[in-house]
């Protein structure tokens, strides 16, 4: 994001600022439309020749960019930069110097009010360190400015030497062609003698001041080329090991549903910002090295030599961390992964266009490989081309990075990868398949600088599952929620611990719920409900207790509930996925409150009228929600329904249809909480003249005189309902008739519970 981008961004009192800055000197329509230019012309901080040629350069940019505004809507624009080029060129033709000065002024009060708003508005610790590296990043760039002129000065002072030490060399032949002894010897000889010894002397005094001035000079150049050298080590580390790292965590954790917070856009400025600079200084201490190896004998420093040296393999060495590091995963692939269904991902070198790697866009090749291969690659790599063995066969896995001139990005998406193919790895204990983590080994090579490096980059996707049948995602879920919510940054590949704290589990619980239900939240009533579920028992503790004591991956997905054939994870993941896929409204609006034990819900609706009733998550049925209520002091519970039952009728609907249930617990009347969910039932024929059927739910005959004297209700005139226990008709004859209908939309519904519950 250029600078004049972030300035568009700020508040109103210090965008107004910014646009006081400029005016007839220099018109806003000019910093607007030439942003990028303007600041990458500044900010490479050009010698005097090259200021000199500014208002010309400037003017020829506004011209071109005037040319391309054909649109009608843009005349006014247009107008006002070719009357600002002819402006600029009549004031500041004569002094391009003038003009450098004063943009390169408004810039930096630019630069100023958009740290000091940022610092002062957000404040917030990302904002300030964003701050901080961009004055960092400005700092170490006005250091390589000077570093280029002082190169330069070097230059003009062995071009001087040079020319200082051939006139003194020429002075020399003149005296040695003078007459030897033996020859007699007049005064205008020994004048002419004297002459030329005196000028020798003066040339060979200049000569020393300039070897003393030069050797002064390439002191004072190394030893700033090693301090920004230094300097850019700093901040590359900040950028990196800090900001870098922090955003493929929240990638990561964004795969549990918490909100990614650090813009990739904002890490890319800073990146490119650091492979300007460190490529600058890099040809630097090249280019001083050249003058030492290559000056005249007299300026040379053999001191200096393993010195510039080492200066050059430390630079080189900050240029390839940061292009190898910079080479990452935008969007992921799916962390459950099943085999022979299309996935996508896409890959991103964040400096490559500031290094024009797009002028021969490098080809990425993506393979699946094993975790013990990932480990090693991590430990070591190999010499030579880096290619671990792959445990499959993935399909359109080759893709060449193109190039955005609108956003300045370097990527490859993968829109249709497929994996055909997987080789397990043997299984100990009582591991399965969906315990065993992989990744996607994302490679590339290009060269940098016409060839002078070449570079090969590699990057590990977050850990993925493959399945090859719907029933086995609950377990992979489970896998993959765990690596994300507790892996460590600084890991091999793919550890995590076996043990956590419940309030580190509780917090990962709490943001797939929310995720995967568009904003539900867990109370903590629900969480409490949730621990004493996976702890099996009771928990009169305090939260800081409770959030204390620790939970175990077995207890957490393998270890089977009392009295169940089911894990907690698997009940949890089913809950939360009848819960978005048909109940998310329902939850929002607090109207189920699902996480309460049976006999809980007994004692609370044994103290309410007749026809009171609440909606709770079913202990024994995978995914169900069963409705419990009061009448003639007696408690009942449906038999729960599942997705199966809600995708043919929604749970308001059912509400609805039973007379039984008339007031939502406390003693809030269903019709004032559920009216706005039940489905509006047309009694007009449809457009091929029939009159559709309405499914009812009904209870057995011996319940039906539990009706309140209120529970009436407008019913269609054709209705097609059966009993058996509460739930509608489900015959070979209906799922046809549904079949018919929409036939795609059919064959996508989940009657069995094995849709994926995406992170």
């Amino acid at each position: 994001m250029t600078l004049w981008a972030r300035a568009q961004q700020l508040p109103p009192e210090p965008l107004a600022k910014v646009q006081a800055i400029y005016g007839t000197h220099f018109p806003l329509e000019v910093r607007h439309c030439l942003a990028p230019w303007l600041e990458a012309k500044i900010w490479s901080e050009p010698d005097l020749a090259e200021q000199s040629m500014f208002v010309e350069e400037l003017v020829r940019e506004i011209q071109v960019q005037a040319a391309q505004m054909t649109a009608p809507e843009l005349f006014v624009t247009r107008m006002k930069l070719a009357d600002a080029a002819k402006m600029l060129q009549a004031t500041y033709g004569h002094a391009p110097h003038d003009l450098f000065s004063y943009v390169k002024n408004c810039l930096l009060t630019e630069m100023e009010l958009v740290k000091t708003s940022t610092d002062s508005l957000y404040g917030g610790p990302a904002e300030r360190k964003y701050g901080e590296l961009l004055h960092g990043l400005q700092e170490v760039r006005q250091r390589v400015a000077l570093a280029h002129q002082d190169i330069n000065t070097l230059q003009t002072s062995m071009e001087t030497f040079s020319l200082q030490y051939h006139e003194c060399n020429k002075q020399k032949s003149h005296l040695n062609f003078l007459p030897t002894a033996g020859r007699p010897i007049n005064s205008d000889y020994r004048e002419i003698e004297a002459c030329l010894r005196l000028q020798v002397d003066q040339m060979e005094i200049k000569l020393n001041e300039t070897v003393i001035q030069f050797h002064r000079n390439t002191l004072i150049v190394v030893d700033n080329l090693k301090k920004n050298i230094e300097m850019l080590r700093d901040l590359q580390s900040e950028v990196l090991d800090t900001e870098l790292i922090r955003w493929k965590r929240e990638q990561q954790l964004h795969g549990n549903g918490i909100q990614m917070r650090t813009n990739l856009d904002t890490i890319q400025e800073l990146c490119e910002a650091l492979a300007e600079l460190i490529w600058n200084t890099r040809q630097q201490v090249i280019k001083v090295n050249q003058y030492n190896s290559h000056s005249p004998l007299e300026l040379r420093q053999q001191h200096y030599v393993e010195i510039l040296k080492e200066m050059t393999n430390q630079i080189t060495g900050l240029l390839s961390t940061l292009v190898t590091s910079t080479f990452v995963i935008e969007k992921q692939p799916p962390q459950v992964m099943k085999t022979n269904t299309r996935f996508t991902a896409t890959v991103r070198l964040l400096v490559g266009g500031q290094l024009n790697v797009h002028m021969t866009p490098p080809r990425v090749t993506v393979t699946i490989i094993a975790e013990p291969h990932a480990q090693q690659l991590l430990k070591a790599v190999p010499d030579g081309q880096v290619k671990p063995p792959e445990c499959g066969e993935i399909l359109n896995n080759q893709g060449t990075m193109e190039f955005n001139t609108s956003n300045k990005q370097l990527a490859v998406s993968f829109r249709n990868m497929q994996l055909r193919k997987i080789k397990r790895a043997e299984k100990k204990g009582t591991e399965s398949v969906m315990d065993e983590k992989l990744t996607l080994f994302f490679h590339s090579k290009f060269k940098v600088g016409g060839g002078e490096l070449d570079f090969q980059v590699w990057t590990l996707s977050l850990p993925v599952v493959v399945i090859v049948h719907g029933n086995q995602e609950p377990h992979g879920w489970a896998t993959v929620t765990w690596d994300n919510a507790f892996s460590q940054l600084e890991r091999l590949p793919f550890a995590v611990p076996d043990k956590v704290t419940w309030g580190q589990l509780s917090e990962t619980l709490y943001y797939k719920f929310k995720s995967q239900t568009n904003g539900g939240e867990l109370s903590q009533d629900n969480l409490r409900f949730l621990a004493e579920k996976i702890f099996r028992c009771n928990l009169p503790l305090s939260t800081a207790e409770l959030n204390a004591m620790t939970v175990s991956w077995t207890q957490f997905c393998k270890d089977a509930l009392p009295e169940r054939s089911f894990t907690f994870w698997e009940w949890f993941y089913m809950v939360v996925k009848v819960t978005r896929d048909y109940l998310k409204e329902l939850w929002r609006e607090g109207l189920i409150m699902g996480f309460i034990q049976k006999k809980q819900a007994e004692d609370m609706l044994s103290k309410c009228q007749s026809g009171t009733f609440l909606l709770r998550f079913s202990d024994s049925e995978l995914g169900g929600i069963t409705i419990a209520w009061i009448a003639e002091n007696e408690v009942y519970s449906l038999q729960p329904f599942t997705s199966r039952d809600l995708t043919l009728r929604s749970l308001a609907d059912r509400v609805l249809d039973l007379p039984q249930l008339q007031y939502l617990y406390p003693n809030s009347h269903k019709n004032d909480k559920f009216a706005s969910f039940y489905t509006k039932q047309e009694k007009k024929p449809q457009s091929n003249g029939y009159v559709e059927a309405v499914l009812v739910t009904k209870l057995p005959d011996q319940f039906n005189s539990q009706t309140s004297p209120d529970s009436h209700r407008n019913t269609p005139s054709v209705q097609s309902s059966y009993v058996s226990n509460h739930d509608t008709l489900m015959d070979e004859t209906f799922f046809e008739h549904l079949r018919a209908l929409n036939p795609e939309q059919f064959d996508e519904l989940d009657f069995y519970g094995t849709n994926s519950m995406e992170g």
